[in-house]
């Protein structure tokens, strides 16, 4: 096995990061395309570094008519390799992204429990990250779900499994070039052609027009900025569950009418910067009201914090209204 400055990029990242410790037990995300391909060949060339115990793992989605086929080739690629094969078939309907994503995760998370593997790879490169800060950018989904895809998280929060992306810092054309170079052999998914899924036209047109118009290195700069926020949102978050934990308060009055008698301290929230007013009043809501407001309902709570008493917002879900009570801001029923 030839060794590149590509294999010490991935091989710097798993000692700086600390994705992967020597000795674990990985099972590979493996979908047969190249950035999952280019995965399993590179921490198959650094497992003599670190002493992995490496499985393969495919989901049979059943989107197209060569689905099998494309499972037999990765279960070939596996048997190559000489390393276990997990294989899982979707009994389930999976005919959106979101279902597929959800039940792939929990199939991962099944065949690590049953297996004992600590940790779950998944071959997400720095194009998906910009493809994912473009998506959420486009739908309003604010700082935190622009930060989406971080280096690792918990398969489930009971979990003690870890889920990890070793080629964050890697762009497509990385693993393009990687997969050629090894001339591994990589399955053409025909439903990644499709342009009525949202990520396909991400992918296929606006980061090429990006690339084109503005900047080669576009996929990898939005990556970037997407590394940046995770830290700024971790850090707001701490923030605003110490302010909420400072201007949150219970009543004991009952008089709500939504079983909850949180009220808040308005003035001390208006004093604090108005990133951390915003996403207390989110906390509130979720908190009280058990679902996820939208900005404008933000909005809307925000002006409550300076207005005079009995002054009160829109009606939010469950008939829920925001009331400006003296110095604090509480919740009643309409």
């Amino acid at each position: 096995m030839p060794w590149t400055s590509f294999h010490a990029q991935v091989h710097q990242t798993l000692r700086d990061r600390k994705l992967l410790p020597s000795g674990a037990k990985i099972l590979i995300a493996v979908s047969g395309g190249q950035d999952s391909v280019c995965l399993a060949q590179l921490l198959l060339d650094l497992q003599p570094l670190w002493a992995w115990d490496l499985s393969i793992l495919h989901c049979d989605h059943r989107w197209r008519s060569d689905s099998a086929d494309n499972a037999r080739h990765v279960r070939s690629m596996a048997q190559t390799w000489e390393l276990p094969y997990h294989e899982v078939v979707a009994a389930l309907d999976v005919s959106t992204e979101e279902k597929a994503r959800n039940w792939r995760y929990e199939s991962f998370t099944a065949i690590a429990n049953t297996q004992n593997y600590t940790h779950i790879a998944i071959g997400h490169t720095a194009t998906d990250r910009a493809e994912t800060l473009i998506y959420n950018l486009a739908r309003g989904s604010g700082a935190e779900g622009m930060q989406a895809l971080g280096w690792s998280r918990l398969a489930h929060e009971n979990s003690c499994i870890q889920v990890i992306r070793p080629l964050l810092a890697v762009t497509r054309t990385q693993t393009g070039d990687f997969c050629h170079d090894r001339q591994l052999p990589i399955w053409h998914d025909t439903t990644n052609d499709d342009l009525t899924y949202s990520r396909n036209r991400i992918r296929q047109q606006i980061i090429p027009l990006l690339q084109d118009a503005l900047n080669p290195q576009a996929d990898r700069h939005l990556a970037q900025t997407a590394e940046l926020l995770t830290a700024d949102v971790l850090f707001l978050q701490e923030q605003a569950q110490i302010l909420y934990g400072q201007v949150v308060e219970n009543s004991g009055l009952g008089n709500s009418g939504l079983g909850n008698c949180d009220q808040l301290h308005r003035h001390k929230l208006a004093a604090a910067p108005l990133a951390l007013q915003r996403r207390v009043l989110r906390l509130f809501c979720k908190s009280v009201l058990k679902f996820n407001p939208t900005f404008d309902q933000i909005e809307d709570l925000l002006i409550l914090l300076t207005s005079p008493s009995r002054s009160q917002s829109s009606t939010f879900k469950g008939g829920a209204i925001g009331v400006v009570m003296g110095d604090y801001l509480t919740w009643r029923l309409s």
